[in-house]
């Protein structure tokens, strides 16, 4: 098992910054890709970014040159700097984690989400 929370959202006016963090607990020695996800009001929850354990990185294309993920493999910690920041950038923000399993299919881990509100 691997439990994750998230911490860093709040309000913040258009064109300001806010730093997510997502730390890991529990068998963390087993995670292999971690990435930050966003679910807004009526939407389905949509990639923002993702680090493998190597430190390969992917972005949404909305947020290519705003957003930087990076990872702390040593704290079990991922974090999300998000800059230049737009009112459609608001959702909630969920941390996320993939295991593999003996089997070759991957296990999902699930933080509980922290809320980005972005006034204009």
């Amino acid at each position: 098992q691997v439990h994750l929370v998230e911490s860093g959202g709040g309000l913040v006016q258009a064109g300001g910054s806010l730093r997510l963090s997502c730390a890991a607990s529990g068998n963390t020695f087993s995670i292999e890709d971690m990435g930050w996800y966003r679910q807004a009001p009526g939407k389905q929850r949509e990639l923002v970014a993702t680090t493998s354990i190597g430190g390969n990185t992917n972005y949404r294309d909305s947020v290519k040159g705003r957003f930087t993920i990076s990872r702390d493999n040593a704290n079990n910690s991922v974090y999300l700097q998000m800059n230049s920041l737009k009112p459609e950038d608001t959702a909630v923000y969920y941390c996320n984690a993939l295991v593999p399993t003996r089997w070759g299919s991957k296990l999902v881990y699930w933080g509980q989400g922290t809320q980005v509100t972005v006034s204009s």
